[in-house]
């Protein structure tokens, strides 16, 4: 790669690191171009260079963040604790997105109602990688016995169900701290697998 194309490349995950933060602060439809570029002493015009339109950079955050969640999620997996600490573990890492990514990782749960159709092809594919993780360790929990027989797939969406649910409720100065709920969720949903 060229000195130039990895400026550029660069450039381009700083705006899209500074959307994010502005995203999860303001909103998605609240944060605006401006700000974005206000935020890293660019012009509006400027960030037109780098991406499309507003869609393509929320696009690009969300692309990021599922990425970055597959690789902390990949991380887990593949440690060798047992089955139910990389199981907790991947609870709380979910859970940790969930409320600390909110508007980015948000959309996961219906990428249709926020991306053009050419888009959601990418998505769909993260998103299943992502599922096939939190799979991969409830089949080989119950082949080490640790966990019961149960119906994989469902229970990996009862899982991944109640932990998007978080960003319903949660209140940053609620009673719970993240770590607490991180905890008590994995509790209850392990027990699930028991």
């Amino acid at each position: 790669m060229k000195r130039s194309e990895m400026k550029v490349k660069k450039k381009k995950e700083d705006i899209i690191l500074s959307a994010i933060a502005i995203m999860n602060r303001q909103g998605t439809k609240g944060a605006t171009m401006e700000q974005i570029a206000a935020e890293l002493l660019m012009t509006k015009g400027s960030l037109y260079y780098y991406f499309r339109n507003k869609e393509d950079l929320i696009f690009q955050c969300h692309v990021l963040v599922l990425s970055r969640a597959n690789e902390d999620i990949q991380q887990v997996v593949s440690s060798d604790k047992s089955y139910e600490e990389r199981l907790r573990e991947m609870i709380a890492l979910h859970i940790d997105y969930a409320i600390n990514e909110k508007e980015t990782f948000n959309m996961i749960i219906r990428p249709d109602k926020t991306f053009a159709e050419d888009q959601l092809q990418p998505l769909f594919e993260k998103r299943a990688i992502y599922s096939r993780f939190f799979d991969e360790i409830i089949e080989r929990g119950i082949e080490a016995g640790e966990f019961e027989k149960v119906d994989v797939r469902m229970v990996r969406m009862i899982l991944l169900g109640a932990m998007n649910w978080i960003q319903q409720w949660y209140k940053e100065d609620g009673k719970k701290s993240i770590e607490e709920i991180q905890q008590v969720y994995a509790d209850y949903l392990i027990k699930l697998l028991k």
